[in-house]
């Protein structure tokens, strides 16, 4: 069964206090690597976990698209009146890019030694119904009722009595529920926007059945099937050992593609706190699974319907369901990925480096590539046109500076939000060695691409060898305005006239623009075929 519901993907991370700064650079990455979805687990009474709702909100200060949600938010710690508030203030903050994941509870003993109320499995789901009535009239999205400005809930295990609602969210926030047995089952499909269970309690071969009772549900509801996405907490590993999200990138789209298609399952988000996997995922599995896909969608559209599985040969169906997308996988092109011009505009007299010295390898004339090898230069690209943008943000932060529309210390602290300051310039692009660059220390995507790149294609090693010397020089200017920005805030603090300290920040950033954007443009002229052909490891 496929509800035609739009792909999406995401990370389920770890709320671990000890890994703190780490997990904020993997919501970052995640960002910039085009996920949907950034959630966490929700343990309260763990005590080498961070808060979920403190953590999720800093992750949103920290990202531009990415949603965020609790995977899933432990209702008997967390009463509904201040969870809906918690999530309506997040939703306010990001504009508009929370969730909430939500569970009846589980691990009593915990959560009755950190003040909660033990519940039987009944009371549990009653009281979670109750719940989420509550949270959408906080919401002012009750459908019964919407836009109402006051709640009154009388309940057994939750009451509210004319309670004014807000803040609203600003937008529709979406409940997920993890739900296993039948009646939960039946809750999601009666009241839930999406449904979310992990492979560790509910096998691929479970989904079918578990779905079922959703839809019937669903169906009593008036709602339909169509109404719940249906999601799934995956885990796995990278290899060749074989079995479910056991192999290959190319392995595991098939794998998912065909949860999407057979299963229902729309929105796969992966257990994973290391960026290498996380960043495969995004670039490798994800688009490959979404062409596969939309190949299948397209066909049945068409009128060309594939066998439906039977329970005598359900692998042969699913194989033959597939059949024609891995035809439609192979198909290739000639690459249409487009490197950015430089046009030759230089602000500074001098530069660090000469232009004219930068080595270049043979570009293939004729080489074609399929849809998913052409995504990943693509989102080179991609990341380097964000790069770019923020770079013209800040020089207008400087113009309003030296125009006199904005004081220093406003100016700093607006830089100090972009992504290319938050993350130490890791900005999760993954020929970008930024992060390395100015901590010191390689990150794990950085040393596995290039020694990928340089291992796959040895007559790259001359142009990987001086993006990484120049990547060294971009980190050198980047200091420098930073020096500049803190030199200007001093004078402001000190009464002395900043006009100095303005000029040399103008030349630092002119130094960075110079060198950045002509960096970029070389990258991307050298690089785009190499990662068509070969990926990013």
């Amino acid at each position: 069964m496929d509800y035609g519901h739009e792909l999406q993907f995401g990370v389920f991370a770890s709320p671990e206090a000890s890994r703190a700064h780490a997990t904020l650079e993997l919501g970052q990455l995640a960002d910039v690597s085009g996920l949907d979805l950034f959630t966490v687990q929700d343990h309260p009474y763990n005590a080498k976990h961070l808060d979920t709702l403190t953590l999720l909100t800093a992750v949103a200060t920290r990202t531009n698209a990415i949603r965020v949600a609790a995977n899933v938010a432990n209702l008997p710690l967390r009463p509904p009146v201040g969870l809906a508030k918690q999530v309506a203030t997040l939703d306010v903050l990001s504009g508009g890019r929370a969730e909430l994941g939500l569970g009846t509870g589980a691990f009593w003993d915990a959560v009755v030694a950190a003040g909660g109320e033990r519940r039987t499995p009944r009371e549990a789901v009653d009281a979670l119904v109750e719940a989420v009535g509550i949270i959408r009239g906080v919401w002012g999205q009750d459908p019964d009722d919407p836009g109402a400005r006051s709640l009154t809930v009388q309940g057994a295990h939750y009451s509210v009595t004319g309670m004014h609602a807000g803040p609203f969210p600003v937008h529709h926030v979406e409940i997920w529920l993890g739900a296993y047995k039948p009646r939960m089952l039946g809750v999601t499909g009666r009241v839930a926007n999406g449904w979310l269970p992990s492979l560790g309690y509910a096998a691929p071969e479970a989904l079918p059945g578990m779905n079922a009772a959703i839809d019937a549900a669903a169906e009593r509801a008036g709602r339909g099937p169509q109404a719940i996405r249906r999601m799934y907490n995956i885990f796995g590993r990278f290899g060749s050992g074989g079995g479910f999200l056991r192999g290959t990138a190319d392995e595991w789209a098939e794998q998912l593609a065909e949860l999407a298609l057979t299963a229902g399952m729309s929105t796969f988000i992966l257990g994973t706190d290391d960026p290498d996997v996380l960043r495969r995922y995004a670039v490798e599995v994800a688009p490959a699974v979404r062409e596969l896909v939309d190949a299948e969608r397209s066909r049945r559209a068409a009128g060309s319907q594939p066998p439906v599985p039977t329970e005598a040969a359900p692998e042969a169906a699913l194989e033959a369901a597939l059949m024609g997308v891995r035809e439609t996988h192979a198909d290739r092109a000639p690459l249409t990925v487009r490197a950015t011009p430089d046009d030759g505009t230089r602000l500074s007299a001098t530069l660090p480096w000469r232009e004219d010295d930068r080595p270049v390898t043979t570009k293939p004339g004729d080489a074609a590539y399929s849809p998913s090898e052409q995504a990943v230069p693509q989102h080179l690209v991609d990341v380097h046109d964000h790069l770019r943008g923020e770079l013209a943000q800040l020089r207008d932060i400087v113009g309003q500076v030296r125009s006199g529309a904005m004081s220093t210390g406003a100016a700093r602290s607006v830089i100090n939000t972009m992504a290319m300051r938050q993350n130490n310039w890791t900005l999760g692009a993954y020929c970008e060695t930024y992060c390395r660059l100015v901590t010191g220390h390689h990150t794990l995507e950085d040393r596995s691409i290039f020694v990928h790149l340089r291992g796959a294609q040895p007559d790259l090693a001359p142009v990987i060898d001086r993006l990484e010397q120049e990547h060294h020089v971009i980190a050198d200017v980047l200091e420098q305005v930073d020096d500049a920005l803190v030199g200007l805030v001093g004078t402001e603090a000190h009464g002395r006239s900043g006009q100095e300290a303005l000029d040399e920040v103008q030349r630092a950033l002119d130094l960075l623009t110079d060198t950045l954007l002509s960096h970029l443009a070389y990258e991307e002229r050298e690089l785009i075929h190499p990662l068509a052909l070969h990926g990013f490891g």
